[in-house]
Parts: structure tokens; C-alpha cells; sequence
């Protein structure tokens, strides 16, 4: 008996001991998975903050002082510029950095351009425009949602899907800090209706670039004024201590030249006896004619390659060069002018103008141009989370914007993409020298 109670009293023992390993095990387990939560969990929290300064030229930032971009280069990255598609104008490029896609696949090739199906295109905010798949509706399809304000396309849904968050219709009038003040509104939502990706386009310096030249003192004062509003919102991430799940990119969409000559391309036809209609966009202009058979385009062809300043291409030889398209979105010719040469509206009082203005003025700021020259090449800055901090950036391609935006945010680029990531910056990188 007294055998027996010591075999009991053992098992029991072994039972105790068995239990509470089971018990630590156990504890030691849910520690471990809630650690793996939490993680996980904060890379969910991870937001990206895309600001678009129309027009701001490479070297614009560098002509004065300007603590906001300035603090960005400091604590973070700017490359030496970023090299827009062509047209280097304002529809193709930002539908370019949205899409990762060039004009030929994402088919914005102008701001304003016609489409011999649907017609004419002209600053249009219909989305069902775009061909290839903007990052909002990447980050949307992937289960992040994104907030955009006035980024072009962004406006109505696409395919079916759209932001969550979406400020329409556009309006020029509306100031850069009311635009921060929504980008704050939507970072202090709660975790499950915050949006982790936020689009928006801001002034730049475009409009005084365009009205005064690219030099020219009211370029710097726009600038300036810009460079406040983005103080402000630095200011307010750092009071919300966001920088190790906040990433801030801020770019432009092209630069600007020096318009002085305009090219009279109405006047040229007329006296060829060609009879067309011309969509022009600053150093762009395609040539729609009303009789398109080989006879009346060599005509055309002839009348305009006699004039100086411009290069005259017919649309099948860009699209087969993969310079441009698609086809069905082009005139039969293209004409790109090169500096300081623009193209004079189809309107004669505005062709006067604008003999007169090239005569009288020392120029008026021109983009459009072909990229190769740097007058076009914009800016790119970024900083926060999983930004390779001090690493130099040469001259970065629009392409590889919406990538790398993706690969912060965890998430698949958008199905057209012809870019790739920047290299250095990943998203397991959470250190920051403002998280400090």
C-alpha cells in the first residue's frame, strides 16, 4: 500500500510538472505570436504622403533658401532631378507617375489631344481616359486605402474601383493649406478608416513660371509660399511623432524653358491650302487634317518643315519608334518646337499676341519640350520611413515613383508598371532621424 502511495505521489508529480511546461510552452507561444502582431500590425500602419509641385524646375529649389525642401534633402534624399516622360507636360506625367506606364501604354498624350473614337480630350477628369492602372486603385485593389486631392485622374473612379477619399472637382482657386489641413483630417482618422496612401497636387511654381519666365523673382516667391505650407505639415508629423510609419515624397511633374519665338503653324497650312485642326500644348501641337489621304500630308509636311524652330513627325513613325501613342490618340502629324521656340493658338488674336509678346518680352515659361533637355527635368525628395537617408539619387525616372511608393506600403505596383523600385529604399527599414 505504502508502494502503491509513492507510485500515485510520482505520477502526480510528473503530471504537475507536465502541465505546467505545457503552460509555459503555451505562454511562450502566444508571446511570441503577439509579438509577431504587433509587427505586423505596424507595418500596416505604414503611410506614404505623395505632394506633385507642378512646373518646379531641377535647379529652382537652389536659388534661395527654403528650410522645407531643405530639411527633406537634409535629413533624407533628393535627386539630382527627375527626368519626365514626353511630352514633358502636366496630364502625361502625373498619369506617369501614377501608373508607372509611359503616354504609349497609359495613352494621356497631352493635356489636351483628340481620340478618333471618342473625341476630345482637354484637361479632362473622367479616369475612364487612362488605359493602364493608376497606384490609388493598385493600393485600393490590395486592401489600403488611398486618399487623393486634385492629382490628375484621381477624380472619378477607374474601371469600377476608386480612392476612398477623393476631393472633386477641381479647383484651381483652392490654396495649399486647406490641402494640408485635409491631409491631417485623414492621418488622424482612426486606424481602420485612416488612409495609408494620400495623393495630392499643389501649385508649384507652373503659373509663375508660365505668366513671367523660369528665372523670374515671382518663380522664387511661389516657391517660398509652397515651402511654408510644407513646413507646416513637417512640422505637424513631427508633433505626431509619424516619421517611423510615415514616409513623405514630394516631386514635380516637369520643369520649365524659356519661350521666346512663336512658331505660326495656322498661317503656314493656309498658305498650303491644307485645311486642319491643331491642338497645341505649349512646344506640342498635332495636326488633325481634314483630308488625310498621302497627297495633302506630304503637302502639310512640306509647309511645315519650312518653318524654323520645330521638328514635324508623322504619328506612324513615332508610334512605330515607341516615342508616342497610341495612334488613334495623335494627328497625322506631331509637331514638337525646340527652344526657345513655342506654338502661337489657333485663334488669330491670340497668334498676335503672341508674335507680339515674343517681340517685346524677353519670353514667356515654355514645357512640353523634349526631355533630353534639362530645362524640362523636375525635382524628387524623400524622407521617413524607408528612405535610404544621405544615399545619393542621380537623375530618377518618373517610372520608378509609383514602385517605389509600392514597395513602402507593401503592396504590388500597379499592373501596367514599367518601372522599378529606387534602389536603397525598403519598406523593413522603419529607422528615421526624425523618429528620434
Amino acid at each position: 500500500m505504502r508502494g502503491s502511495d509513492t507510485r500515485l505521489r510520482s505520477c502526480s508529480a510528473a503530471l504537475v510538472f507536465a502541465c505546467a511546461l505545457a503552460r509555459a510552452l503555451a505562454l511562450a507561444l502566444a508571446l511570441f505570436f503577439a509579438g509577431a502582431g504587433t509587427a505586423s500590425a505596424a507595418d500596416e500602419q505604414s503611410t506614404l504622403i505623395w505632394l506633385s509641385f507642378d512646373g518646379v524646375r531641377h535647379d529652382q529649389p537652389d536659388r534661395q533658401t527654403l528650410p522645407g525642401l531643405q530639411r527633406i534633402e537634409r535629413e533624407g534624399v533628393r535627386a539630382e532631378a527627375l527626368r519626365p516622360v514626353f511630352p514633358s507636360t502636366t496630364f502625361p506625367n502625373h498619369v506617369s507617375q501614377a501608373t508607372c506606364a509611359r503616354p504609349t501604354r497609359h495613352g494621356i498624350v497631352g493635356n489636351r489631344f483628340r481620340d478618333r473614337a471618342r473625341g476630345d480630350f482637354a484637361y479632362e477628369a473622367d479616369a475612364s481616359w487612362i488605359l493602364a492602372e493608376p497606384l490609388w486603385i493598385a493600393a485600393e485593389r490590395q486592401g489600403v486605402r488611398a486618399a487623393a486631392f486634385f492629382w490628375v485622374g484621381s477624380e472619378t473612379p477607374w474601371r469600377g474601383l476608386a480612392a476612398s477619399y477623393r476631393r472633386t472637382p477641381f479647383d484651381s482657386a483652392v490654396r495649399e493649406a486647406e490641402k494640408v489641413d485635409q491631409i491631417l483630417e485623414w492621418l488622424d482618422r482612426p486606424i481602420a478608416t485612416r488612409p495609408r496612401l494620400i495623393m495630392t497636387w499643389w501649385r508649384g511654381s507652373d503659373r509663375a513660371g508660365h505668366r513671367h519666365g523660369p528665372d523670374a523673382p515671382e518663380v522664387d516667391a511661389a516657391l517660398r509660399e509652397q515651402d511654408a505650407k510644407l513646413i507646416r505639415l513637417i512640422e505637424e508629423l513631427d508633433r505626431r511623432d509619424a516619421w517611423s510609419t510615415t514616409t513623405l515624397f514630394v516631386s514635380s511633374d516637369h520643369g520649365m524653358g524659356h519661350g521666346e519665338r512663336a512658331i505660326d503653324v495656322a498661317e503656314a497650312l493656309e498658305g498650303a491650302g491644307v485645311e486642319a485642326e491643331l491642338m497645341s500644348s505649349g512646344a506640342v501641337t498635332m495636326v488633325h487634317l481634314r483630308e488625310a489621304g498621302e497627297t495633302v500630308i506630304a503637302r502639310a509636311e512640306a509647309a511645315l518643315s519650312s518653318l524654323p524652330g520645330h521638328r514635324v513627325h508623322r504619328s506612324r513613325d513615332l508610334v512605330e519608334a515607341g516615342t508616342l501613342g497610341p495612334a488613334e490618340r495623335l494627328g497625322e502629324l506631331v509637331l514638337v518646337a525646340e527652344p526657345p521656340h513655342f506654338y502661337a493658338r489657333t485663334d488669330w488674336t491670340e497668334r498676335w499676341l503672341a508674335t507680339l509678346f515674343s517681340w517685346w518680352s524677353g519670353g514667356r515659361g515654355i514645357h512640353g519640350y523634349d526631355p533630353k533637355y534639362v530645362d524640362m527635368h523636375g525635382i524628387f525628395y524623400a524622407v521617413g520611413r524607408g528612405v535610404p537617408s544621405g544615399r545619393p539619387l542621380g537623375t530618377v525616372s518618373p517610372l520608378d515613383l509609383a514602385p517605389t511608393a509600392s514597395r513602402l506600403l507593401g503592396i504590388d505596383p500597379p499592373a501596367d508598371c514599367e518601372g522599378s523600385a529606387l534602389p536603397g529604399f525598403d519598406e523593413s527599414r522603419h529607422a528615421s532621424p526624425w523618429a528620434e
